[in-house]
Formats: C-alpha cells, structure tokens, sequence
C-alpha cells in the first residue's frame, strides 16, 4: 500500500459518513449487490403473473382467482412495509437485506411443490412478507453508505434491476411452464433467488452509515400520523396506487386475452410482450430529466395520457396493437411512477415530515393499489372481458393524471 493509498484509507475509516464514491471497489459491490438484490425480489413477486392461465386451469379455479396468487402477495407486501420500514431503523439495514432475501428465496422454492391452491395462496403471501425487507430498506441504505454524489446514479441502477427481475419473472416462468409446466418454472425463479441471496451475502458491505433510531412505538406512530396529514402527500400516494393498479390490472389480464381468440398464443409467445418492459426504465430517466427542466407538476398528467392511450390501442385484435399499447401504457406509468416517488421526499422535506417514512406510505399505497386492483381486474375480465379491463385501466390513470394537475409547483394542492 502506497502512502497515498493508506492515507486515504485513514481518511475513510476516519470519516464514514462521506460514504463510498463511484469507481471504488466497495460502491462497486453496493451497486451489483443491490442491482441482484432488486433483480431476485422482483422475479419473485411476479414469478406467478405470466402462469395464470395455466394456474385457472392446473388447480380448476376461476381466472379471478388465479389472480390471487399476485395480489396476496403484493398486499402482504404493503403491509409488511408498515413496521419493516420503522424496523430497519433500529435493527440496521443489510440484516433486513440478508434476511429478506434468505427467506424469500425459500418460500419461492417451497411454491413450486404447493399441492393445492390454497396451500399457494398462504406461501404466496408468506413470500410478501419475507419480500419487504428490501424495497424498505434499499434507498435508505444508499443514502446512508454512498457520498451524496453517487447516490441518484446507483439508485437508478438497483431500479434497473428491479424492471429486470419484473421482466424475468415472467419471461422465465412463462418459458419454463411452457417446456416443462407451472411448477418447474416457480423452482427456477426459486433458484435464481437463491444464487441471487448467497451472491448478495457475499458482495454488499456492511453499513457504515448507520445510526439507530430511538425504539418505541410511539415515535413511529407520530412519524406516520404526520406523513398522513399532508394533502399534497396524499394525493402522491394516490397517484402511485391508480397508476400501479391500472398497469396491474393489464399486465394480469393480457394473458388471457392472447391465449384466447384471435391470437390463440401460447404462454411462452404471450409472455414475449412483457420485453416492453424495459422501456420503463427509460422514459422513468426521462421524465426526471424532463421534471427537472419544466417542474414536476407536469410530468405526470402527460404520461398518464400517455398510458390512457396505450390501452386504448391494446383494444384493436392485432398483435402489433397490443403489443404498442403496452408499450406505451409501460413508458407512461414509469414516468408517473419514477416522478411522483421522487416528489415525495421533496415535498416531504418542505412539509417537515420524516422523508423515510413519506416513502414508505408511499410504497404501501402503490402495492396496495397493486393488490387490490390486480385482483379486480381478473372479475372485470370474467364478466366484460378485455374492454372492461381497458376501461377500468384508463379510468384509473385518468385518475392518477387528475390529482396531479391539482399539484401545483412545489406540491400544493
């Protein structure tokens, strides 16, 4: 070790608060560590939604219920995220991380040998539950242990991962049923979270940065009542369920429509229109370059109508349409999506509420929107079929695009 480089060294033992900077070797393990973290949570979350089809039929259930299998775990998801979230503040965060993923990873593994629906359901939702620890955690962590410089880019990154496990976990699956059945395609995401986990242990540092929160119920209780007393922040929780469940919605339902006619499609080419997911991850950088050049307030209202007109088109019986519509339904929700979850610890700051805690409501009410419409959606198409889907989608992102143009610059009502 050269002087300069012990001297360095000394400096950052010194000061750890500066955080790890872009090109060392320990911000080079966070990055890959939380970009596999997020790519084996997602895989996991979704691994069932490209199944469906085969779940209705495999266990003799109504569309409707096959939904269930996404929803319950989603909404176990949001609930879990209500004391994780306080939880990480006083245990630490890569405990969480390593827990979460260890145990995700087993319960994944476990669905695959479900002999019953109902047995599915109950480890679909155990699996939610064990999933929080990361998205509660994860941009804390990055806050906490990079220097403030590097942060926004490696943020993006473990989004990057997160829009890749999505897409995985139903291309993988969806691939895997169609050579070999629902069951070995569950054990593959299972594994890939296993391999994930052990590569996650390996790689990310221990925190630096942290520093524990005072224990207590009554400190978190009133940190929440003050997140949830802000109009301008409701409306942003707001906007994040409507937008999440309307593309929910689409995404648990689409299947169905390309199994059946005119498209007559297999799971394995149906689940071929989710590699439209990663334009999400584009146009989310997009429209935070665009926010920062025109304001916030109105990003939103023209993605929503963005994503109003992709399921408008998916109504066409062409594949192509479809295709398109998803297309642009995906690159309007991620700019609703990337904008208004970065708007809310802004205006959480100016509103003198707990920015840690803002976002995690704000989490709560996107997967919860997640849940509830997602389940929804599979009795709208049981009874109207893909045109009352459509219409349930669009009046949701109506919705989403309407509370934001009553957001004024600086997120006033």
């Amino acid at each position: 070790m050269t002087v300069a480089d012990h001297s360095e060294h000394l400096a950052s033992d010194a000061a750890p608060e500066a955080g790890h900077r872009a090109g060392s070797a320990a911000y080079r393990r966070v990055v890959a560590a939380l970009f596999l973290a997020g790519l084996a949570t997602f895989a996991l979350l979704y691994s069932t939604q490209a199944l469906l089809p085969q779940l209705a039929r495999d266990f003799g259930v109504t569309e409707g219920a096959s939904t269930l299998t996404v929803s319950l775990t989603t909404i176990a998801l949001a609930c879990t995220l209500l004391l994780v979230g306080p939880l990480s503040d006083v245990v630490g965060r890569t405990r969480l991380v390593h827990l979460s993923l260890g145990l995700a990873a087993a319960i994944g593994l476990l669905c695959a040998v479900a002999p019953t629906f109902t047995t599915l359901l109950v480890l679909r939702a155990l699996l939610g539950v064990a999933l929080a620890g990361l998205p509660a955690v994860a941009t804390a962590y990055l806050r906490e242990e990079l220097h403030p410089g590097t942060q926004a880019r490696a943020a993006g990154l473990y989004i990057g991962g997160t829009a890749l496990g999505g897409m995985a976990g139903r291309l993988v699956t969806a691939g895997a049923a169609d050579l070999a059945g629902w069951r070995w395609a569950l054990a593959t995401t299972g594994l890939l979270a296993l391999a994930c986990a052990v590569a996650v242990r390996l790689l990310l540092p221990p925190s630096r940065g942290f520093v524990p929160a005072p224990a207590g119920v009554r400190p978190a209780v009133r940190m929440t009542a003050r997140a949830l007393a802000d109009p301008a922040l409701l409306s942003l929780y707001a906007i994040g369920a409507l937008s999440m469940g309307a593309l929910v919605a689409s995404l648990n339902t689409v299947g169905f429509r390309l199994e059946a006619p005119p498209f007559g499609l297999g799971l394995g080419a149906a689940s071929l229109v989710f590699l439209v997911y990663p334009l999400g991850s584009i146009s989310s950088a997009l429209a935070g370059r665009a926010a920062d050049a025109v304001g916030r307030h109105v990003v939103p209202p023209v993605a929503a109508l963005v994503a109003v007109a992709g399921v408008v088109v998916t109504l066409a019986a062409r594949l192509d349409a479809v295709v398109l519509g998803l297309a642009l339904l995906v690159i309007g929700f991620f700019a609703v999506h990337g904008t208004a979850s970065g708007w809310v610890p802004v205006r959480a700051q100016e509103a003198g509420v707990s920015a840690g805690q803002a976002a995690s409501l704000y989490l709560v009410a996107y997967y919860a929107g997640a849940s509830v419409f997602g389940s929804l959606a599979g009795l709208v198409w049981s009874a109207a079929g893909w045109g009352g889907v459509v219409a349930m989608a669009a009046a949701l992102m109506t919705l989403s695009g309407a509370l934001a143009v009553g957001l004024r610059r600086g997120g006033r009502p």
